[in-house]
């Protein structure tokens, strides 16, 4: 049922009710009214009528009481009679002028008149004088006093209903402007404003309506934008991962270019400069002084060359494992640092995807050598921990920690780490930690390997 109907039969019904608890109440006050009157005059005549009639009787007997009835007429509300000895009636009040012709409906005849009291007057020479009290007439205008006011209430309860339903139709008028407003933006069209609407209610609503509207329409933009903007984002990562992919492939490329053409090309030089050296020392002293300059200039690339093929990528890590190479790493660098003191535990299955393996060695490297050069540290534990669902990698020192800049742009090394556990649905975090140093964590899901 639509909102403008209920409030209609809900104004129809308090005017009803209204007019209807009026009309009883005036019925009852009507009813006590005239049962009061009825019962007083009644008394009144009873007793008048009764006096008067035995003094006449007393001088004239019972002609001079019937001529003395005659010349009164009608009594309103009472019914005069005179009875003779046998029971005759010799008399009876003449029926009523006052409205004549029309009765009031029985039943409000039944609901107004009082109990009808009788009165009886014996007179001289036998005849009885009788009193009885007639409110018909009383409720004929009891019955015209209450139609009159029920047509006037009809009347006014048309009028007003009239004027309400009017009332509530103008007031209501902006509601379906409003919902196909609320329709329009629940289809797209978010630019949809309302126009001022009437009344303060309305023109408040409509306000709120277009602010709302506003609001959605923001969100929204800021919403398109910000999946835009992931989506950018999501691209540039999957571009950055593809990115890493191929540097690592060259990485690999050229660390296998180094190790198997560089590398047998420098040490052939370098067997070839002690041969000559070896042979040719004897007979020409300055050129077996260069052959073993050579030599071992070679020597010292070769050495070089092996420094530097673990930083491009680490060739061991698809023949010996992540275990080994990670160990060969540490000793390496121990090597190169014998007065700091680098430990190495790990809980590592032997089946790891190269995805993850070659991340958990970045991360390794990249915390072992930010220790060795910045940290200023003595000491440097690493940590792996791995279980069926994750494996943690924690890099620890306890040198001067992080500066107080230390996130500022620059720092590829940290940002690619970052990225690459990110991409593997991981966590990356780097921290002082309590005391002294540097606390590096990667915590890489086995489901994300690849």
């Amino acid at each position: 049922m639509r909102l403008r109907t209920r409030l209609n039969l809900v104004v129809a019904a308090l005017s009803a009710a209204f007019v209807i608890v009026l009309i009883a109440a005036e019925v009852q006050s009507t009813r006590t009214s005239v049962r009061e009157e009825i019962e007083a005059a009644n008394r009144v005549a009873s007793q008048l009528l009764g006096r008067l009639a035995g003094v006449y009787s007393q001088v004239g007997g019972p002609d001079l009481v019937l001529q003395f009835l005659q010349q009164l007429g009608r009594v309103r509300a009472n019914e005069v009679s005179l009875l003779s000895a046998t029971g005759e009636v010799v008399y009876r009040s003449p029926p009523a002028v006052y409205k004549a012709g029309r009765e009031a409906p029985a039943w409000f005849s039944h609901l107004l008149a009082p109990q009808s009291t009788t009165y009886s007057f014996p007179l001289r020479g036998g005849v009885l004088l009788v009193v009885q009290a007639q409110p018909s007439r009383a409720v004929l205008d009891a019955w015209d006093d209450i139609t009159r006011l029920a047509a006037i209430a009809a009347a006014m309860f048309v009028i007003v209903n009239g004027l309400a339903f009017w009332s509530v139709k103008r007031a209501l008028e902006p509601f379906p402007v409003i919902a196909d407003g609320l329709e329009r933006i629940q289809q797209g069209d978010l630019a949809f404003r309302l126009a001022p609407l009437a009344g303060n209610e309305a023109h408040a609503i409509g306000a709120a309506f277009n602010r709302m509207a506003q609001a959605v329409q923001d969100k929204v933009l800021a919403e398109r934008k910000a999946h835009d903007a992931e989506a950018r984002l999501e691209e540039r990562r999957e571009m950055a991962s593809l990115a890493d992919q191929r540097v690592e492939e060259e990485r690999r490329l050229i660390a296998h270019e180094l190790h198997d053409e560089f590398g047998q090309s420098v040490t052939a030089i370098r067997s070839l400069a002690q041969a000559i050296a070896t042979q040719g020392g004897v007979r020409d002293p300055a050129t077996g002084d260069v052959a073993r300059m050579i030599s071992d200039e070679a020597g010292r690339l070769y050495d070089a060359m092996h420094g530097l093929i673990p930083r491009l990528s680490p060739l061991s890590l698809d023949t010996l494992g992540l275990a080994a190479t990670l160990e060969s790493l540490v000793r390496d660098w121990q090597r190169r640092h014998p007065s700091i003191a680098l430990s190495l535990s790990h809980e590592i299955p032997i089946e790891l995807g190269p995805s993850i393996g070659l991340a958990i060695y970045r991360v390794v490297q990249e915390g072992l050598i930010n220790a060795l050069r910045h940290a200023q540290a003595s000491r440097v534990d690493m940590v792996l921990q791995c279980d069926a669902q994750r494996i943690l990698v924690t890099v620890t020192d306890d040198g001067v920690g992080l500066p107080a800049d230390w996130s500022r742009p620059g720092h590829f090394g940290l940002r690619g780490m970052a990225d690459r556990v990110r991409q593997l649905r991981g966590t990356f975090t780097i921290a002082n930690h309590e005391g002294m140093g540097v606390r590096l964590t990667a915590d890489i899901p086995l489901g994300g390997q690849a």
